[in-house]
C-alpha cells in the first residue's frame, strides 16, 4: 500500500484486515445509511451517513491528523466521502475497494445491532411471533449470505421463498437464458423474459418480491475452474439445485474442502428427494452415491421430463432447510433422505451414514488433490 499523491487512494479489504489486525493507528468509518449499518459493520468503524459528512467534517468529529479510512457497501459512496475529505484538508485518506460487500465475500468477520425499521416489523411480524425467529432470528436472516447453484426449476422456489423470508443476501449462479419450456415450473421467470440470463430475470424477480435482498449474480456455468472462487465468497449455506451429476459433485467437492451446508435436491419426472450435507458433521453427496450413473442412466428434466409443480415441493424443503440451517433451530436433514413420490403423495426417509472410505470425506481422504485433479468435468446448472 503505497501512496504517492495527495488524493484519495485505494486500500484493499486484506490490506485494511492487516491494519486492524496490527492495531494501526486510524479511524474507520463508515458512510452507509443507518439502516445498512444495522445489519452488519466492521467493529471499531465511526458510522458518519454520506448525507452528514459536512457537518462531521465542520465538527471535527475525525481528527485532521489521522490516517481515515472510509468504507460503503461497494466503494463508490465512500470514493465521494475521500474526495470530500481531501478538499477539507485531510491529507492521509483511504477509500476501502469494494466496501463491506468485499470484507465479508472475503470471509472476514462483522458485527451488528438488531434493530428492524417500522416497515421490516411490518413484513416480517410473522416471523416476529414465532419464539424460535423473534427479532435475533431476522437479524440473522438479514446477515445471512445463501449460494443457489442453478435458477431453473429448483432454484425458483428456493430463492423466492428466501428473499420472502428475508436472507439478506443471494447468490445466483446460472449460464443459461429463459426458455418458454422453462415456465412450467420455474416461476421465478416469467414470459416476457424469454431470452433474458436466468440471474437477471431471477433479479427482477426477487429484488421486486423484497427490496431488502441484494443479489449477487454470476451469469457463468460453474466449472472446476471457477467453483473455489465462487463458493468461497462468505456464504453461509449453498443450495445445490443442478441438474446434472457433474454439477452435482462439483457442489459436494468444492464444498466439503471450503466446510460449506449443502441443502440438495433432485428431481425427476414424478419422483423428488431433498438432503442436507454437513461436512464433517455427517456424510456428503459422495457418500450417497460413489460413483454416477452410467450415461442416460438418469436423464435430466429436458430428457425425461418433470411434473410441473414437483420443483416446488422438493423446492420449499430445501429453502426450510436453509432457514433452519441459518437460526440454528431444529434438526437438519443431516443423515437422512427424504424422498417424495407425488403420483402417490408418498414421503419417506433413508438414514445416510457416513462412508469412511468416502474418497471426498472419509479417512483417508485427500479433498485438494480431488479438487485440483476432477474426474467428473464439464459441469452445467440448467
Amino acid at each position: 500500500m503505497n501512496r504517492t499523491t495527495a488524493r484519495p487512494e485505494e486500500v484493499s479489504v486484506r490490506e485494511l484486515r492487516a491494519l486492524l489486525d496490527a492495531d494501526t493507528q486510524l479511524t474507520l468509518v463508515d458512510v452507509r445509511t443507518t439502516e445498512e449499518v444495522h445489519l452488519d459493520r466492521i467493529r471499531g468503524a465511526l458510522h458518519i451517513p454520506l448525507d452528514d459528512l459536512d457537518a462531521a467534517i465542520q465538527a471535527r468529529r475525525i481528527a485532521p491528523q489521522t490516517k481515515v479510512l472510509v468504507y460503503c457497501a461497494s466503494g463508490r459512496r465512500s470514493l465521494t466521502a475521500c474526495e470530500a475529505l481531501a478538499s477539507s484538508g485531510y491529507e492521509d485518506v483511504w477509500n476501502v475497494t469494494g466496501g463491506i460487500d468485499a470484507w465479508i465475500g472475503a470471509g472476514y468477520p462483522t458485527e451488528s445491532s438488531i434493530a428492524l425499521s417500522d416497515e421490516q416489523r411490518d413484513r416480517y411480524s410473522r416471523h416476529l411471533l414465532i419464539p424460535q425467529v423473534g427479532e435475533e432470528g431476522q437479524g440473522k436472516l438479514l446477515r445471512a449470505r445463501v449460494l443457489l447453484v442453478g435458477v431453473g426449476g429448483l432454484g425458483s422456489p428456493v430463492a423466492l421463498y428466501l428473499a420472502a423470508a428475508g436472507v439478506g443476501t443471494l447468490g445466483l449462479v446460472d449460464d443459461d437464458v429463459v426458455d418458454r419450456s422453462n415456465l412450467q415450473r420455474q416461476i421465478v421467470h416469467a414470459n416476457d423474459r424469454v431470452g433474458a440470463a436466468k440471474v437477471e430475470s431471477a433479479r427482477q424477480s426477487l429484488e421486486a418480491l423484497n427490496p431488502d435482498v441484494k443479489i449477487e449474480a454470476f451469469q457463468t456455468r460453474l466449472t472446476h475452474e471457477n467453483a473455489e472462487q465462487i463458493m468461497g465468497k462468505g456464504w453461509d449455506v449453498v443450495v445445490d439445485g443442478g441438474d446434472n451429476f457433474a454439477t452435482r459433485y462439483l457442489v459436494n467437492d468444492v464444498a466439503v474442502k471450503l466446510g460449506l451446508p449443502i441443502v440438495h435436491g433432485s428431481i425427476h419426472r414424478f419422483d423428488g428427494q431433498v438432503t442436507t450435507f454437513l461436512p464433517g458433521r455427517g456424510p456428503c453427496y459422495r457418500c450417497l452415491y460413489p460413483e454416477p450413473p452410467p450415461a442416460g442412466f438418469a436423464p435430466n428434466c429436458k430428457e425425461a421430463g418433470v411434473l410441473g409443480v414437483l420443483p416446488g415441493i422438493i423446492g420449499t424443503l430445501q429453502a426450510t432447510e436453509v432457514l433452519k440451517l441459518v437460526l440454528g433451530i431444529g434438526e437438519s436433514l443431516s443423515g437422512r433422505l427424504m424422498t417424495v413420490d407425488a403420483l402417490t403423495m408418498q414421503f419417506r426417509e433413508l438414514r445416510l451414514g457416513r462412508d469412511p472410505g468416502c474418497p471426498a470425506c472419509g479417512d483417508d481422504a485427500d479433498i485438494d488433490a480431488l479438487v485440483e485433479h476432477p474426474s467428473i468435468v464439464g459441469c452445467s446448472t440448467s
